[in-house]
């Protein structure tokens, strides 16, 4: 529950998704469930010219179990705050 806490914080901000098939998307994180499935507005592919059937593409659903990386902006990522949670889960409380 603690990357869903943590994603769920995020919600509006712009990220890029890797997929297992080596496919990059970039866009504005509109929503996270408990099984990390992420869904994405103003999307854009980062190789476009390795995948040019997806210019078309503006929105996206995609199921958690099939994303490799989730690249965050970096003043959306507060260490101490990870670090602490990660302790306390660690911890069992």
């Amino acid at each position: 529950m603690l990357f869903f806490s943590y994603f769920k914080d995020l919600v509006g901000r712009e990220v890029t998704v890797e997929l297992k098939n080596d496919l990059a998307i970039k866009g504005t994180l509109h929503s996270v469930d408990q099984y990390l499935n992420i869904k994405l507005e103003n999307t854009r592919v980062v190789d476009q010219d390795k995948y040019p059937h997806m210019l078309s593409v503006r929105n996206c659903f995609i199921r958690g179990s099939v994303v490799r990386y989730v690249q965050l902006p970096p003043e959306g990522v507060d260490i101490e705050l990870l670090h602490d949670a990660t302790r306390r889960e660690a911890r069992g409380g």
